[in-house]
């Protein structure tokens, strides 16, 4: 995630630059042949390009309102990780007592949430945090995230038994289990279900013709200065496009994405530091960008 606007300018600027510049370029053939080769074609009455325009801002502005409620959710859902995780470390070390590999199995959960949902490589996290015998237990899982929070109930479940503790205690420790599998099944729907085409592809190609068109509507009036114009026009379209296109996938490996990496490392702090165990230091981040 970009956490500093310079640095996201210049981001945008670079994904934008090549698609810019073939554009500017088709501007400068189409004054060309108008200005100089005197193309009759090109002396039709101006195109309702304004009102084209009009409609695929507005059609835009949908497309990036549902995309970013999209990433929106997905950081939201990641914020009940994060709470849940702690409280469900705060609720070892209280009601359960010494039971310092179930905190260390709750932080590498998040670790294996991000590596599921991003295809994201956090196996040295896993193997650094997960107790052995629970790495050998959830081996050959489809699901690893999952397999962990059952392997955690039952060390719970074990815990109960043996100390003799309420049953009303449990549950309410079990229950933060539910609320994690909860979360992880919200951040799963998203990652399953992409935007309808009617919001992932058809904007793209229809800012493409956009930008094909316009100068073919400006070069009369414009005439050699269409290039500036047109660009300018074009590139805010391009931008919108590109900034929609980036957060309807959070979980991608882009500078737009959730910072998983981060938020995972955070929880496993919070979650380990009652322990007093030697602990990884926070992610920082790097260039304006937090992984």
């Amino acid at each position: 995630m970009i956490v500093d606007p310079r640095v996201g300018l210049r981001i945008i600027s670079r994904e934008v630059r090549t698609i810019v510049l073939l554009m500017a370029a088709w501007d400068f053939v189409v004054v060309v042949l108008f200005q100089v080769f005197h193309q009759e074609w090109m002396e039709q009455p101006s195109l309702p390009v304004p009102l084209i325009g009009s409609a695929l801002a507005l059609f835009m502005g949908f497309r990036g309102t549902s995309a970013y409620a999209r990433w929106w959710e997905a950081r939201t859902l990641w914020g009940s990780v994060t709470n849940n995780c702690r409280s469900f470390g705060r609720q070892v070390g209280t009601l359960l007592g010494d039971r310092h590999d179930l905190m260390y199995a709750i932080a590498a959960y998040p670790h294996a949430l991000r590596m599921a949902l991003g295809k994201l490589d956090a196996s040295d996290d896993i193997n650094r945090l997960l107790p052995p015998a629970m790495r050998e237990a959830i081996a050959g899982y489809r699901n690893q995230p999952n397999a962990i929070l059952y392997q955690i109930g039952l060390g719970v479940a074990e815990e109960v038994r043996k100390k003799n503790i309420d049953g009303a205690v449990h549950g309410q420790i079990d229950r933060i289990l539910s609320d994690l599998a909860n979360a992880q099944g919200g951040l799963e729907r998203i990652r399953n279900t992409p935007l309808p085409m009617q919001f992932s592809v058809l904007p793209r190609v229809l800012v493409n013709i956009f930008c094909i068109v316009l100068p073919l509507s400006m070069v009369q009036t414009l005439e050699w200065i269409t290039p500036l114009g047109s660009s300018l026009v074009g590139c805010l379209f391009l931008v919108l496009d590109k900034s929609a296109s980036d957060l309807q996938e959070p979980f991608a490996n882009t500078p737009h994405a959730l910072p998983m990496a981060t938020m995972a490392r955070a929880i496993e702090i919070d979650v380990l530091q009652p322990t007093g165990d030697a602990i990884a230091p926070a992610l920082q981040a790097i260039n304006g960008v937090q992984s």
